[in-house]
C-alpha cells in the first residue's frame, strides 16, 4: 500500500471513530432517565486505546466532562489493568479527583474485546441529578456532606451487574429509580459503541486500536505544535475577580507561549474556601485546555495529542487545586470562568482574535421541596428537579455575542414542558433580558429572565449557585461590560447568589441572568445594527441613547455618535 493510500485509510478510520462515539452519545441521550443527559446533553462519550489515551470523542458533550475523562481513564487502568479485564466488564466511579470534579458526575469505562483480547476502551461521563447528601449546591463543608462517593469499582463482571453496589447506591439517593436507570443507560451506551467498534476493526482487519491511535495522536500533536509555532513568544498575565461564596475570589494566570507548548500558571490565585465552589486539578485543566483550544487550535479534533502541548500549574491548596476532603459540589461556578481568564492573557498576545468576557457560568436551577405532613391528599409532596439556563456570551470580533447560550459548557436548555412534566413547578417566564448585553462595535449576548413557582401550596427550596452577580463580564478593546445577574423573589425580596434558600408558599423565584460584554468602541457600531436591536426589543431607546448616542425624532432614528460624545447623535 502506498503512503498516500495508507494516509487516506487512516483518515477514514479516524472519521469512523468519531461517528462511533457520537452514536454512543446519542444512545445515552435516548436511554438516560435524567433530563440533564436526555435533553441537555450534559455528558461525554469517547474511545481510548489500551494505554488510556483519548483517541476520539463525541461531538455532543461538555469540555468539563470530555477533558476530565481524558485525564481520568488512566486511573481505571491503574486499578484494573487491561490484561485482567474480561468481556462484559464495566467499571464505575464518581471520585471528583480522578474524573470530572464533583460527585454528581459518574464515569463508566468498559473494555472492548476483539478476537479474545482488549482492543480499546470506551468511556462515558454524565451529570447525575441526585447523588444523595446535601445535593448539588455550595453549602457542604466537606466532600463527606456532598453525597455518595463511589471509588473505582466493578459495575459489572462478565455482563452481570454488581447488585450489591446498586443496592448501596439506591439506598443513598432520593430518586433511586432514576439513578439506577441512568447507570444502566451508561452501560447500554458503551455496549452500543463496542458493537460498532468491533465491526470497524473487522472491516479494516485490525487486531486493536493501537495503530490508528498512534496515527491520530501523533498527527494531532504535530498540528497543534505547528499552530503554537505561529504565535509570538512571551508571557502574559491576567486576573479576574468573581463573586465567590461570601467574599470575592481572585483568579490569576500567567500564560507562557514556548517553542512547542503553552503553559498556564495560576500562581497567586486565592486559596480554597470552606464552601463547595472549589475546583480539583482535573477540572481546572479541562476548562483551561478548552479556552486554549478555542483560540489556538479550534479546527484540530480533541484527543490526547491535541491536548499534549498544553500545560497547567495550579498551587495545591488554591481554589483551583484542592485536595480531599474539601467540598467541590458547585465547582463549575469557578471552573467555567477559566476560559475567560485564559482569553484575557491571549487577547494581549493575539489582538483581534479573542472575544470579550461572557456570563460564562451556567445557571443551574436546582429546586427541591419536602413532603408536608398532613397535606398528602393535597399533593404536598417532595420533589427534586433541575433545569439549565444560560446568560449571554461575550461579543466576538466580527459578530455579536450569542444570547442565552451555554458557553463554555455547551449544554442545552431543557424544554420548559419537559421540566414542568417532571416536577410540580411552573416556569412562568423564560425570555431574553433586554439591555443586558454590553455595548460595543459588536454587542455582548443577552441574558434571560426566568421566573419559576410551585404548583403546590407549599414552600420549596433553591440550591443557589449563580455567578456574575457582583462582578459582571468585562468588555474588551473599549467595549462595555455586560449586565450583572440578579436573584430575587417575585415579591421583591433579594436572595443570595449562592446557598440553600427557601421560596415561601405562593411566591416565585426570579432570575435575571447576566449578559456578555461588548467588544470595541460603541461608537463604531453600525447604525443599522442599533436600529435592529431596538426594533427587536433587545435594546431600549433609553439605553441606546446612553451607550451609543442614538437619538430619534418625528422623522425617525438619526445617525449614532460615539458613546463618549453624545452630541454627535443630534
Amino acid at each position: 500500500m502506498t503512503s498516500a493510500l495508507s494516509d487516506v485509510r487512516m483518515q477514514v478510520m479516524w472519521a469512523r471513530l468519531v461517528s462511533i462515539v457520537e452514536e454512543q452519545a446519542q444512545t445515552l441521550m435516548r436511554t438516560a432517565f435524567s433530563t440533564t443527559v436526555r435533553d441537555a446533553g450534559d455528558l461525554s462519550a469517547a474511545v481510548f486505546d489500551v494505554r488510556g489515551r483519548l483517541v476520539a470523542e463525541a461531538v455532543t458533550g461538555t469540555p468539563g466532562h470530555l477533558n476530565s475523562m481524558a485525564e481520568g481513564v488512566r486511573h481505571f487502568l491503574a486499578k484494573f489493568p487491561a490484561d485482567g479485564m474480561e468481556d462484559g466488564d464495566h467499571y464505575i466511579t464518581n471520585d471528583p479527583w480522578l474524573t470530572a470534579g464533583h460527585l454528581h458526575d459518574i464515569t463508566v469505562v468498559s473494555p472492548v474485546f476483539h478476537r479474545g483480547r482488549v482492543a480499546a476502551l470506551l468511556g462515558c461521563c454524565c451529570h447525575q441529578l441526585d447523588i444523595g447528601g446535601l445535593g448539588q449546591g455550595p453549602d457542604g463543608r466537606s466532600i463527606y456532606e456532598e453525597g455518595l462517593q463511589i471509588p473505582i469499582l466493578k459495575l459489572a463482571s462478565r455482563g452481570k451487574i454488581n447488585d450489591v453496589l446498586m443496592e448501596l447506591v439506591r439506598q443513598n439517593v432520593r430518586t433511586p429509580l432514576q439513578v439506577e436507570g441512568d447507570v444502566l443507560s451508561y452501560i447500554a451506551s458503551n455496549d452500543s459503541g463496542a458493537r460498532r467498534l468491533r465491526a470497524m476493526l473487522d472491516e479494516f482487519h485490525l487486531e486493536t486500536l493501537s495503530d490508528i491511535a498512534d496515527y491520530v495522536i501523533t498527527r494531532s500533536q504535530a498540528a497543534t505544535e505547528a499552530e503554537i509555532a505561529k504565535l509570538p513568544r512571551g508571557t502574559w498575565h491576567n486576573e479576574m475577580v468573581v463573586d465567590g461564596y461570601d467574599r470575592p475570589i481572585t483568579l490569576r494566570a500567567a500564560l507562557t507561549i514556548g517553542e512547542g507548548d503553552i503553559l498556564v500558571d495560576y500562581q497567586g490565585t486565592d486559596a480554597a474556601v470552606r464552601h463547595g465552589i472549589n475546583v480539583v486539578l482535573n477540572y481546572c485543566k479541562a476548562y483551561t485546555f478548552f479556552g486554549l483550544k478555542c483560540i489556538v487550535s479550534p479546527e484540530i479534533p480533541n484527543n490526547a495529542g491535541a491536548l499534549a502541548p498544553f500545560k497547567v500549574r495550579a498551587p495545591v491548596g488554591s481554589i483551583l487545586n484542592v485536595e480531599r476532603p474539601w467540598p467541590v459540589a458547585a465547582r463549575h461556578v469557578i471552573g467555567q470562568m477559566l476560559p475567560d481568564v485564559v482569553f484575557g492573557c491571549l487577547s494581549q498576545a493575539l489582538p483581534g482574535r479573542v472575544p470579550a468576557e461572557g456570563s460564562s457560568c451556567l445557571w443551574s436551577v436546582q429546586l427541591r421541596a419536602k413532603a408536608v405532613p398532613g397535606m398528602e391528599d393535597r399533593n404536598g409532596r417532595a420533589f427534586e428537579t433541575v433545569f439549565f439556563n444560560s446568560g449571554g456570551s461575550g461579543a466576538r470580533q466580527s459578530q455579536d455575542g450569542l444570547s442565552a447560550t451555554a458557553f463554555p459548557s455547551g449544554v442545552r436548555a431543557m424544554p420548559v414542558e419537559v421540566t414542568e412534566a417532571g416536577a410540580p413547578i411552573v416556569i412562568w417566564r423564560k425570555e431574553l433580558r433586554p439591555d443586558s448585553g454590553g455595548a460595543g462595535r459588536t454587542r455582548g449576548g443577552l441574558g434571560q429572565i426566568v421566573e419559576v413557582g410551585s404548583r403546590l401550596q407549599q414552600p420549596f427550596e433553591v440550591l443557589a449557585m449563580f455567578e456574575r452577580v457582583r462582578f459582571a463580564a468585562r468588555g474588551r478593546d473599549g467595549g462595555g461590560g455586560g449586565a450583572p445577574g440578579v436573584v430575587r423573589l417575585a415579591s421583591g425580596t433579594p436572595l443570595r447568589a449562592k446557598g440553600l434558600q427557601e421560596i415561601p408558599a405562593g411566591d416565585r423565584l426570579v432570575l435575571e441572568l447576566p449578559g456578555g460584554a461588548g467588544l470595541g468602541a460603541p461608537g463604531e457600531r453600525e447604525r443599522a445594527a442599533v436600529d435592529e436591536d431596538i426594533r427587536q426589543g433587545l435594546l431600549s431607546p433609553q439605553t441606546a441613547e446612553r451607550d451609543y448616542g442614538w437619538k430619534a425624532d418625528e422623522g425617525g432614528p438619526l445617525r449614532t455618535g460615539t458613546a463618549g460624545d453624545m452630541s454627535n447623535g443630534s
